[in-house]
């Protein structure tokens, strides 16, 4: 039998430092939507970690959908919903509603109208002061950005013109418009933050 999992190392580095942050962001019971979920490790992870909450992971590749569907069989977790099929950019989105986002590693792996079709979906789904939890590498005002990070955004140019570090304040302005509230930081490993959006 093909085993579909996908296995990405930086998942296993960052899930319990993001987990520590999630235990004071997420609502005690509901949903929670993770967008681009890839392998569906994190969502594993989390979903064994809130037994009151119910997962809905999605992303817009099928290799990835296979490999969500894969783990949440092998972890036998009954809290997680099957994967759909969803892309940020897109306005049609298969959910709804639901209590709390998830969007860990995206936008900068993807064009600006991903992000921008991040913040408007968000803004349509989520009540007021549910979060918009974000995790990633950003470039900030009058912050120097790390040499590793000034690498990777170099990397991530070379493979696609549209890819790159994000300006966090650019980042903020759109949540702005979109009705969200301002940015609360949490510095994590490896130069990259932890950042919240809550619907206002």
């Amino acid at each position: 039998m093909t085993d579909h999992r996908l296995e990405y190392p930086a998942t296993a580095r960052n899930r319990d430092a993001i987990l520590a942050v999630l235990r004071r962001v997420l609502p005690a019971s509901g949903s929670v939507l993770e967008i681009a979920s890839g392998s569906g490790e994190h969502v594993v992870h989390f979903a064994g970690a809130f037994p009151n909450l119910t997962f809905q992971p999605s992303d817009p590749e099928d290799a990835a959908l296979q490999s969500i569907v894969a783990w949440s069989q092998d972890s036998g977790l009954k809290n997680i919903r099957p994967p759909v099929m969803l892309d940020a950019a897109s306005g049609h989105w298969p959910v709804h509603a639901t209590d709390a986002i998830l969007c860990i590693n995206m936008i900068h792996i993807a064009p600006w109208r991903a992000s921008e079709g991040l913040f408007h979906g968000a803004a349509r789904l989520l009540p007021a002061g549910a979060p918009l939890y974000l995790y990633g590498p950003y470039r900030r005002a009058d912050v120097v950005t790390a040499p590793s990070n000034e690498a990777f955004d170099e990397s991530l140019k070379a493979r696609n013109e549209e890819w790159g570090l994000r300006d966090l304040e650019t980042v903020a302005a759109l949540a702005r418009d979109e009705g969200f509230s301002g940015p609360e930081i949490t510095e994590m490993p490896a130069n990259n933050l932890s950042v919240v959006f809550r619907r206002v």
